[in-house]
């Protein structure tokens, strides 16, 4: 690809996505559904425009790469043990009687081999993790009962996928020299030996790295050595024979208890949306719109089918393992029953490897990309049937005209507007966000200058804020799910923000811990704490004694909230941690009472 050719296929690229994807989004369809139809209209199936396709998957294969390093990111192995029996109860399930009722319709009536049917299964099985989260995002439903089951089967999904990519290759190479043969004991070991090498040179090398590129205190320096770690992890697989895909993963997987973590983070997600968008609009142009024209009941009836097998099987499931109403089961039904993109990178995988022919990765790529395209309206059937109240338009939000801020208050109710009264009151510069019209318009009475309505759990709202500039995030929004969306967004984009959130209650503590906020305030704990000292004082207990008391709790209680936060999802441990927690309590009071008495006596 020369520079003219390169330029011309840039402009045409960002042209499609700047038509496509805003018109998407504003359809509520989403910004993958964009980036596919903009493939699909400048491919070789329409108008022609892009010639290199060969070239441009190479480079949007990156993009997937990238987007593994971040899910390892994001996927702690403290943070897999807090949620193992949703993810590894529920997503296992799904993934195993999906893959095995899909790779059996394949063997059976389209006479796949062994090999292409295992790939094939494993393949469809998997959902849309970029559709399922960003429409359960713009609903607001992620909290909900099923939006969380959704999350544990596609974090699932996301971890089935290594092993799968990783299985291609070994089953391709044998099938090269065998249609019947076995994969090459040789070539398991060499990749199991791989595997280990990085995790083991990972964790040996890697945060001395960053400790080292730290200290020159240089953002351009702390992406390159991000890009490094990434490109040089996955160049490493693949010289062993596996995916790039996979060692990016690992990487992304080796640095997740990392303090670098949310910087790393930072630094990638530029690249990792940008060509993510890059490798949809690929997958768009690789779509045969002639394979759709010719054979126009095949396709339509292979799209049907995947979305029934998949939704007859996990409606169920739904109700079986996560104890969801039958309403909430159909939901979940219409956000997982349609295939997702690592399907795309198996696949593509799997032709090169010649596991699959040209034709069947054809036809399985425009069935895919048709059942994530009705996925958006799928839910908004799945809405209809069970008779689900729109949501009212809210009115337009408040454009921000204010000087730059010291601190940005997320949330103007009870807990914002005290923060807001003692920073005013100093003549420190702030401003709040508020997503309730009729709060912000009683506060603006009693003269709320710096206040706006908006939603700041959004990128553009947040800009707007000048939050780059700012350097402390208070979040005092009241609903747990708003508050930690936006907590995970601070987090990524202004990393050098200082957070101070607001937590419900313990639950709600770790789930923010999880995204890396330290020190969570607990909304009622501190009042709490003074109506006990009310009630101690007027059993006419020594003021004295009430402070020691008061003193003792509160370091026992943060002690075990810390202890708790590595088990909170372990119901029998933390009814057993509460247990030791009030057996110590009232030791330690115990202990206290005999050295008052002691000192007591001594007097």
């Amino acid at each position: 690809m020369d520079g003219h050719h390169f330029l011309e296929t840039a402009v045409v690229f960002l042209l499609a996505t700047v038509i496509a994807v805003p018109l998407t989004k504003r359809f509520r369809l989403g910004a993958v559904l964009g980036f596919l139809l903009a493939g699909v209209v400048i491919g070789p199936s329409m108008l022609g425009l892009v010639a290199d396709t060969a070239g441009v998957a190479t480079i949007s294969d990156f993009g997937v790469v990238l987007m593994l390093f971040v899910i390892g990111l994001e996927l702690s192995p403290s943070r897999l043990w807090v949620m193992r029996r949703a993810v590894f109860g529920s997503g296992t399930l799904q993934v195993i009687v999906c893959a095995l009722a899909l790779g059996a319709v394949g063997y059976y009536l389209f006479g796949l081999t062994w090999k292409a049917a295992v790939i094939v299964g494993g393949s469809l099985a998997l959902s849309s993790t970029a559709f399922g989260l960003q429409i359960l995002a713009e609903r607001k439903e992620a909290g909900t009962a099923y939006g969380r089951q959704a999350f544990a089967i596609l974090l699932f999904q996301d971890l089935a996928a290594i092993p799968l990519i990783a299985a291609v290759p070994l089953l391709g190479g044998a099938l090269a020299r065998d249609a019947h043969a076995t994969p090459d004991i040789m070539s398991v070991i060499r990749v199991v030996g791989a595997i280990l090498g990085v995790i083991v040179g990972g964790r040996l090398v890697l945060r001395h790295v960053f400790r080292f590129v730290a200290r020159a205190k240089s953002a351009e320096v702390s992406t390159a050595t991000a890009l490094l770690v990434v490109m040089g992890t996955a160049w490493l697989m693949e010289l062993a024979g596996i995916s790039s895909t996979l060692g990016a993963f690992l990487a992304g997987l080796l640095l997740a208890d990392s303090e670098y973590r949310h910087e790393l983070e930072s630094n990638i997600e530029p690249f990792k949306g940008l060509l993510l968008g890059l490798f949809f609009i690929s997958v768009g142009m690789s779509v045969d719109l002639a394979l759709l024209l010719a054979q126009p009941l095949l396709v339509i009836g292979l799209v049907a089918a995947l979305l029934a097998v998949k939704a007859v099987l996990i409606m169920p499931l739904g109700k079986l393992v996560g104890a969801l109403t039958n309403a909430d089961s159909v939901r979940l039904a219409a956000v997982l029953a349609s295939g997702g993109e690592f399907a795309f990178v198996v696949l593509n995988l799997a032709q090169q490897q010649h596991i699959i022919t040209d034709p069947q990765r054809n036809l399985m790529v425009m069935t895919i990309s048709l059942s994530m395209a009705l996925t958006p309206l799928l839910v908004l059937l799945a809405a209809r049937l069970v008779h689900e109240r729109a949501r009212k338009p809210d009115r337009e939000f408040d454009q921000i005209e204010a000087d730059t801020p010291r601190v940005i208050i997320a949330g103007f109710g009870r807990m914002g507007q005290i923060v807001a009264r003692v920073l005013r009151a100093q003549g420190i510069q702030f401003v709040a966000l508020e997503s309730s019209v009729e709060q912000v318009e009683t506060s603006r009475r009693f003269g709320g200058t710096s206040l706006f309505f908006g939603d700041p759990g959004r990128p553009e709202m947040l800009r707007a804020a000048q939050a780059d500039k700012a350097s402390v995030f208070v979040l005092a929004t009241d609903d747990p799910e708003a508050n930690l969306r936006t907590a995970r967004l601070v987090r990524r984009q202004y990393p050098h923000l200082k957070i101070v959130a607001r937590a419900r209650n313990r639950q709600h503590v770790f789930r923010l811990m999880d995204i890396g906020v330290d020190d969570p305030v607990r909304e009622t704990f501190y009042s709490s704490l003074m109506m006990t000292r009310h009630v101690l004082e007027a059993l006419d207990m020594p003021p004295e004694v009430v402070e020691a008391r008061i003193a003792r709790f509160r370091k026992l209680d943060e002690q075990v909230l810390r202890q708790q936060y590595l088990v909170y999802d372990d119901d029998a441990a933390l009814i057993q941690s509460s247990k030791e927690a009030l057996n110590d309590l009232q030791h330690l009071f115990e202990a206290d009472a005999a050295e008052e008495r002691e000192r007591a006596e001594e007097k």
